[in-house]
């Protein structure tokens, strides 16, 4: 039900490999939780045949979760119900402060405004975050791109707020890409795939997500895949990790703009102003283009690496990198074709992100996940 896969009883029957009778009663004890609601005289579609199947539909009504993201640029929050529907969201603030108790508190808050006004029943918080989250004590252990200390306890400060604000449920934290990369994978343009590598740049550095079958691949302690400290110009812009030419500072909305001699302005977002300038200016302006053209290839260069390392089945990308996939989707593929084994033996489909906020639907899967593991358990303190 919550990726869409069991649109009827029937369906849900077939894919939990039990009787009529077991999938009923499962319906029934989902719709008794109020986290789905079963057409009570079903029928049959135009031309089927057999006994018509009651429709399974996700509640419109039912529970949600909290979900809140925090980027260089601002942050939002969310309620976000089953099925990764967004159902409410609070307007994004464009001031993220130096200290990450204040920031997360206002989120929160934000969020319980929302809660408050729709009046629905909120089961957990998830929280993304543009850093590595280090597990399992929940560190924010890069957080390049806000002024927040190294090693902030995030999920520990953003569970308090949650308590604080009477918010019920557990609450979680996790890297915003690999959000991202969860949410797509259930929900959007990764649906389907089993090796999915999923890489992006938002308002400011890249970053990048595994997910295996299902899971994400966090590696030993959650650090996994800090693809924006690949060398793809070893001559290149200095980058905050000590290294030089990372992708995180050639291939971000800063690095566009720099090369197509644009200074950024403070009235949008640098990921605003970079997708309106290629939109506006690629076909028309040889900076612009070249600009385009020069970040492509870098682009291109880091995931022929992670293609030749990771062997992954589908290649999705976010943000910029969504924008410069859309304006030249074929020097992009020819880049990671020429410079990777596997992609010269047929190639890996490389797609962009399907979904708008997928980093908050991605928060949401975090707070989901408890319920969606064993629903009677979760559901009964909350």
């Amino acid at each position: 039900m919550h990726t869409g896969r069991a649109p009827t009883r029937a369906v849900l029957t077939t894919a939990l490999g039990v009787t009529r009778a077991t999938a009923g009663a499962v319906a029934a004890e989902l719709e008794a939780l109020g986290l789905i609601r079963v057409d009570a005289h079903p029928g049959a579609a135009a031309g089927s045949q057999g006994r018509p199947s009651h429709r399974l539909e996700v509640a419109e009504d039912g529970p949600v979760v909290l979900a809140a993201q925090v980027h260089a640029d601002g942050y939002r929050a969310a309620l976000v119900g089953l099925g990764g529907r967004i159902v409410a969201t609070a307007p994004g603030c464009e001031t993220v402060e130096a200290d990450p108790a204040k920031v997360l508190g206002s989120v929160v808050e934000a969020g319980a405004d929302l809660l408050r006004a729709t009046g629905l029943r909120c089961v957990g918080a998830g929280l993304a975050v543009p850093a590595a989250v280090a597990e399992p004590e929940g560190l924010a252990l890069n957080p390049m791109h806000v002024d927040w200390p190294a090693g902030s306890p995030v999920r520990e400060i953003f569970a308090e707020r949650v308590r604080a604000a009477g918010i019920e449920g557990p609450a979680f934290a996790a890297n915003d890409v690999n959000l991202a990369a969860l949410a797509e994978h259930r929900h959007g343009a990764g649906r389907g795939a089993r090796h999915l590598l999923c890489v992006a740049t938002g308002h400011r550095g890249v970053g990048g997500a595994l997910v295996l079958d299902g899971r994400l691949h966090t590696g030993s302690s959650g650090l996994a895949l800090e693809v924006g400290h690949l060398t793809v110009n070893p001559e290149g812009r200095p980058c905050h990790c000590g290294s030089r030419g990372c992708l995180d500072v050639e291939a971000d909305p800063l690095a566009l703009l720099t090369a197509a001699g644009r200074d950024p302005g403070p009235e949008l977002s640098l990921l605003q102003q970079a997708n309106d300038l290629i939109r506006a200016h690629h076909a028309e302006d040889p900076a612009v283009r070249a600009a385009t053209e020069a970040l492509i290839d870098r682009l291109g260069l880091g995931l022929a690496g992670l293609v030749n390392i990771l062997n992954p089945d589908r290649i999705i990308l976010g943000g910029l990198h969504r924008t410069l996939l859309d304006t030249d989707p074929d020097r992009l593929s020819a880049v990671v074709a020429d410079r990777s084994l596997w992609g010269r033996s047929g190639g890996v489909p490389i797609l962009p992100c399907t979904l708008d906020h997928n980093s908050l639907v991605g928060a949401a899967e975090l707070a989901w996940q408890p319920v969606l593991d064993d629903p009677l358990t979760a559901l009964a303190g909350v």
